[in-house]
């Protein structure tokens, strides 16, 4: 599914405004850095003569052209600066123009600059002669020819090696290759100490140790094409070194030998062909002491003299293994590109655009890097620890500053790769949230697939914790059961945790068929976007170990695009929902926790189906608000006595409605209980009330506010299973009052009026308080028309007079809300507004007690 970078490489963008180093439309390239196709000539080059136009545009550029003067560092570009390091650098500014050198390019005499003058350069046969065993001239000429790492050099240095760049369209996977080489260069760098002892280190501590024999079995069956390549450019690196060639014509060199190869293949192949040289080096370093055989090839390498007179070449030794790391570090950035998948990233994504026109940038600083690792090596086994002595300070210079080249063009293309991931797993998402809903259209055998997505994409062995053992558990113990997915975050009330508890614990009591058992299992949902916290996990452990059933080990364990998936799906925001699975994992119902709470266990299997059911055989009746939650209620409707349910926060209309509303059934003589079932919200006013009604014995209350929670939840998720199930129309007289009484609590104070289980009225605190007190007022219909039908009537006058409407509040943490809603007392169709409510005050229709 993947493909390989050799397409990209192959491929450029034709528009791209934030090109690095090299575009097509640079009058210094002839051809495109990775298509080869021509680009046009700078028109005062067409004037020139062949030979020096040739060697001009080559080596110095059209200055006149403010695009070459940009590239060429004449110009201010922030791009090229983070490319190429800080201008005020003064080591990079120390550093002397690679082709203005008189040892840059050995097959040049002499250079005509723009203003046509000549600039001398040193004779090519003093070049060719120089002797090998000199060392104060290899010094001074190395001095001169590495200074190459002007940032307004690079567009020249790439364009005579893109000019080696002849992919045949073979792709190589050196994946396998890069293994077996990363293996050699970590144990083959040796850290000398003071005492000139030697301790094998590990390079880098690069991340992971490598499993040998699988990468190696892989390697093997490349190496079959490959390893006659490796041992050719091991040999021209070599030779080239002892004979004193300089980097960039040592780099070009090794380029064309790998010129139909494609960036991550060159190299690839160049770091093995430095690895044989460089591990077999220290091969000998680490056993010529107790092997006879490496102790003669050890000598003839100058190895035991190196290392007996190693403490002074400390330094240099570290040196070089910071370069070796920076290059392995590069080198795994450049293959990680190769490895994205280009299904979801293109060359039309911004970051992989600046990549790829990087590419052979970073290529070539990187085989840089492996030459002058090569020639450190060389000139200690060529001409002995004494000159490895008198020129670290020299060398150490220039790996330093190859060092600095290398981690600039590294940190670039991170930050290019972190962007690729970003798209990588944001278009992901996009396909796993676009496909999501259909696994639940397709028949499965068991519930299996379905929860290994949901719960454990990255195939935890026991991602399950199991709250009765309190031990980690796999996905087995909920193969083919109904299985009900309880989704919230890490803030669910202990209230909601209790009832839901109480409601798990009785049925597993009442439960005698194993079908009609069901397994809950809690996926906490954290938001991608924070932090995950200490505060956090402990909060998350808390409630997973007071929790009966069954848990995610860990949030983490839920992918990101589960998370959106199930927003997208199941409407969840941060209000608890409870999703149910039968045993072949078909979505039973989106959300039961409305079931849960107004049936309990009574609404197993928690279908939508039984949702229905359940509504038909309902009416408007006091049991369907309280249910068996106060048994003292219940005692009251089996003695059919009149009963007022009545609500707010208002101690002093609480005063008012008890004294008048005991004054009206005295004086009526009825049976009259009253219970304060407090508001769904602003808790402290509601402590406040409770306490004052225990004082002055106003009535009766509930003093749990877990009681007062869960009956306002109850009311609340009567509203949303109708919603939900798309019954929440105004011909429903059911729902008719649900509303009523939340836009009720919502306005003040009410109360309803019940005799036994028949509610005869629900009104809101004013009409409600003004009846008993004009109970004189209507009294005299009473022994006609009975004491119900002149209460409603009368307070039907007041209702109508009052003129009063309703009002709602959804919260978007809801999830579902509905498109429209009429008022419940005039019918007309409500508009609707966008309200911002402080956390401290509520946050939806519920707070939590």
């Amino acid at each position: 599914m993947d493909q390989s970078l050799s397409t990209y490489t192959n491929k450029l963008p034709s528009s791209n405004p934030d090109k690095r180093l090299l575009t097509t439309t640079n009058p210094l390239t002839t051809t495109n850095p990775l298509t080869g196709t021509p680009s046009s000539m700078n028109p005062m080059q067409q004037q020139q003569p062949h030979q020096q136009q040739h060697q001009q545009q080559q080596l110095m550029g059209p200055m006149s052209n403010p695009v070459a003067q940009q590239l060429l560092g004449l110009s201010s570009n922030p791009l090229q600066q983070q490319l190429m390091g800080p201008k005020n650098n003064p080591m990079m500014n120390s550093m002397a123009n690679p082709m203005m050198n008189s040892m840059a390019n050995p097959m040049m005499n002499s250079m005509v600059n723009p203003m046509g003058n000549t600039m001398h350069t040193t004779p090519l046969h003093h070049q060719m002669v120089t002797p090998v065993h000199n060392p104060l001239m290899q010094q001074q000429n190395r001095d001169e020819r590495n200074s190459i790492f002007s940032a307004s050099d690079d567009n020249v240095i790439m364009k005579q090696v893109l000019d080696t760049h002849l992919p045949d369209g073979t792709d190589v996977d050196v994946k396998p290759l890069l293994n077996i080489v990363e293996d050699i260069l970590r144990h083959a760098t040796i850290s000398v100490d003071s005492t000139s002892s030697t301790e094998h280190t590990d390079l880098g501590k690069l991340e992971g140790k490598m499993d040998n024999k699988p990468h190696q079995m892989n390697a093997v069956v490349m190496l079959n094409s490959l390893s006659h390549i490796i041992d050719k450019l091991a040999c021209e690196m070599s030779f080239r070194c002892l004979s004193g060639g300089d980097g960039h014509t040592t780099a070009l060199a090794l380029f064309h030998t790998v010129g139909n190869f494609h960036w991550d293949a060159k190299l690839v192949l160049t770091l093995s062909a430095f690895a044989l040289n460089y591990g077999e080096f220290w091969l000998l370093a680490q056993i010529y002491s107790s092997n006879q055989l490496a102790r003669s090839m050890a000598i003839l390498r100058q190895v035991p003299m190196i290392m007996e007179n190693s403490a002074p070449l400390k330094p240099r030794f570290d040196i070089l293994n910071k370069l070796i790391r920076s290059v392995l570090e590069l080198t795994q950035c450049i293959m990680q590109f190769k490895e994205l998948p280009s299904m979801y990233v293109t060359t039309d994504v911004p970051a992989m655009a600046r990549a790829l026109n990087t590419l052979p940038t970073a290529v070539y600083w990187n085989v840089r890097g492996i030459i002058a690792c090569a020639a450190q090596i060389t000139s200690l086994t060529s001409m002995g620890h004494e000159y490895g002595i008198s020129s670290s300070e020299l060398q150490s210079w220039e790996l330093s500053t190859l060092i600095l080249k290398i981690n600039h063009l590294h940190e670039f293309l991170k930050k290019q790769l972190e962007d690729c991931h970003r798209v990588v797993g944001d278009r992901r998402e996009m396909d796993f949230r676009n496909s999501f809903n259909q696994l639940f259209e397709t028949i499965h055998i068991d519930n299996m697939k379905i929860l290994r997505i949901l719960i454990s994409p990255r195939d935890d062995n026991l991602p399950l914790f199991d709250g009765a053992t309190k031990k980690r558990v796999s996905l087995e113990v909920l193969r083919k059961r109904n299985v009900l997915l309880l989704i919230s975050g890490l803030d669910m009330s202990s209230d909601e945790l209790s009832i839901l508890e109480q409601i798990y614990s009785e049925s597993r009591i009442q439960g005698t068929r194993l079908d009609a058992l069901y397994e809950v299992v809690w996926m906490p949902i954290v938001d991608p976007s924070i932090e995950y916290t200490e505060a956090m996990n402990k909060q998350f452990e808390e409630m997973k170990n007071r929790m009966p059933w069954f848990s995610v080990y860990h949030p983490s364990i839920i992918d990101r695009a589960v998370k959106r998936s199930i927003g997208d799906r199941w409407h969840f925001r941060s209000k608890p929902i409870l999703v149910v699975l039968d045993p072949q994992g078909r979505e039973l119902s989106p959300n039961a926790i409305h079931m849960m709470w107004i049936w309990g266990s009574n609404a197993f299997p928690f279908t939508s189906a039984r949702e229905e059911a359940l509504w038909r055989e309902e009416t408007w009746r006091l049991e369907l608000l309280v249910s068996g939650m106060d048994p003292t209620i219940l005692n009251w409707i089996r003695d059919d006595k009149y009963i007022f349910l009545y609500g707010g926060d208002d101690i002093e209309w609480i005063r008012k409605f008890t004294s008048n509303a005991r004054a009206m059934a005295t004086a009526a003589r009825i049976p009259l209980e009253m219970a304060y079932v407090g508001k769904s919200k602003k808790r402290e006013n509601v402590r406040r009330a409770i306490a004052a009604i225990n004082v002055e014995k106003l009535s009766y209350c509930w003093q749990d506010t877990t009681l007062i929670w869960f009956f306002w939840t109850r009311i609340e998720s009567m509203l949303f299973s109708k919603i939900q199930l798309k019954r929440a129309d105004d011909q429903d007289p059911i729902m008719l009052q649900i509303k009523k009484l939340l836009s009720y609590d919502k306005d003040g104070s009410w109360a309803l009026l019940c005799r036994g289980s028949q509610i005869l009225t629900n009104g809101h605190g004013s009409t409600m308080l003004q009846t008993p007190t004009d109970f004189d007022l209507w009294k005299e219909h009473v022994p006609t028309r009975g004491f119900d039908l002149s209460f409603t009537d009368y307070h039907d006058k007041l209702h109508v007079a009052a003129n009063n409407c309703c009002r709602f509040e959804f919260p978007i943490a809801a999830g579902r809300i509905p498109e429209g809603m009429r008022c419940p007392e005039c019918h007309r169709l409500m508009e609707k507004y966008i309200a911002f409510l402080c956390c401290h005050d509520q946050t939806g229709l519920l707070e939590p007690y």
